[in-house]
């Protein structure tokens, strides 16, 4: 028994020593050389151009370093290869951050994860591809998360709405997919959405339908209430809803050959009780609102492999941007939940505030900048013309002021006479 003991002991700590696999990493640490692993496709020649940068504001600007869509109104397709694998019986992560310093209008922010078998070289928007994942925003209406399943030819959308970060910090996004086909969605390292994948998306026919077979019964009767047949219609309830006013008097002047017939006016019936309805009591005969019986769908087959592909082998971008400016980075692809947990914190985690405040600091200096700009502009501005009637008002008063002198000097010997 101490034997066996013995045994199990070493394979139990070899199995919690297990270093997650890392399928994928990608976060443009060596400089250009990112060029070697990242082909852009050669389907269309006008599509735009990528380059490294860490944008306008950023935490470290070496580790901020991202590939960033450069031109606008544009399409982009770019991919990097991996050694192919499966996810079967493995939980698979795919997590990246997204920048849209560009403050996006319309464009999406998304990767998608495709088989070894894609041709790079050729890579376009109908190339077949296993998982969509990430933010896609088009205006107000559309600012949501993307996870797309490709099952059995089809892309399959979730049937949920996960809203996206609009803003112009980076985000971090992570999928996880695990193998009871359950699933994750997180943002900034917290969970926005989880569930089932059979319940939240398309991919199986409904496990039960309407019995084709049933229908309503004719006598089925679904009304809680119904009209009293002992009610009666009072013999003096119908009254014209308007009668001719009978407080009013032709006018006098009133010519009818001139004016034609007189009719008084018209006004409301006080005596008016509107339409008739008998009240409502409950009906004997109410059975309930009819529910159509379900049976088990014959073309329903459980798939307990949803969550699983028999090969990956590159991750891309193939996506359009009106504005461009978007910043991708700190992309993995790993089996390990917590891994990718903790690549995370130190990786978009470590910088996310500086770049905040760097953000905050260059809006405040541009706000500055702005209210001097204004201040010089006040005070190079000519002075105000003053208005040419306030001219002649002047002038009028000192023509007025001349003769009041005028009419005093004359006056003046007068009084001196008396």
């Amino acid at each position: 028994m101490a034997r066996i003991v013995l045994l199990v002991l070493p394979l139990l700590a070899a199995l919690c020593l297990a270093e997650p696999s890392v399928f994928f990493k990608e976060e443009f640490a060596d400089g250009d050389a990112w060029k070697e692993r990242w082909l852009q496709s050669k389907h269309k020649s006008d599509y735009g151009q990528l380059k490294l940068t860490a944008g306008k504001f950023y935490g470290d600007e070496e580790k901020d370093k991202g590939l960033q869509t450069s031109q606008d109104a544009k399409f982009f397709a770019h991919s990097a290869g991996f050694p192919a694998f499966s996810n079967k019986d493995k939980t698979l992560v795919v997590q990246f951050s997204v920048k849209h310093e560009q403050n996006i209008d319309c464009g999406g922010g998304y990767v998608k994860l495709f088989p070894s078998t894609l041709d790079r070289a050729d890579m376009h928007g109908e190339s077949e591809y296993n998982i969509m994942f990430g933010p896609d925003i088009c205006g107000p209406p559309t600012k949501k998360v993307h996870v797309i399943f490709n099952y059995k030819g089809k892309n399959l959308q979730i049937n949920k709405d996960i809203r996206c970060k609009d803003d112009v910090y980076s985000h971090l996004y992570t999928l996880i997919v695990r193998p009871d086909n359950t699933y994750e969605v997180k943002i900034d390292n917290s969970k926005v959405e989880s569930g089932n994948l059979e319940d939240d998306w398309d991919f199986l026919p409904p496990k039960k339908i309407k019995d084709p077979e049933a229908k309503k019964p004719d006598d089925w009767d679904e009304r809680p209430k119904i009209d009293d047949p002992e009610d009666k219609k009072p013999e003096d309830w119908d009254k014209a809803e308007h009668i001719p006013d009978p407080d009013a008097l032709k006018p006098d002047d009133w010519d009818e050959e001139m004016d034609g017939e007189w009719e008084p006016p018209v006004i409301t019936n006080p005596e008016y009780k509107g339409e008739w309805k008998p009240r409502q009591i409950d009906n004997p005969d109410y059975k309930g609102k009819w529910v159509h019986p379900e049976i088990d769908n014959p073309e329903y087959t459980p798939d307990p492999t949803l969550y699983s592909y028999e090969d990956f082998g590159a991750l891309g971008f193939d996506l359009w941007q009106v504005k461009s400016g978007t910043i991708f980075d700190n992309i993995l692809i790993t089996d390990d939940e917590k891994f990718a947990e903790e690549h995370a914190t130190n990786t978009w985690g470590v910088t996310k505030e500086g770049e905040k405040k760097m953000k905050e600091q260059q809006d405040e200096e541009e706000r500055k900048k702005q209210e001097e700009e204004e201040k010089k502009r006040k005070e190079q501005e000519p002075p105000e013309e003053v208005d040419d009637d306030d001219d002649d008002d002047d002038d009028e008063e000192e023509e007025k002021e001349k003769e009041d002198e005028e009419e005093e000097e004359s006056e003046g010997p007068q009084k001196d006479e008396l």
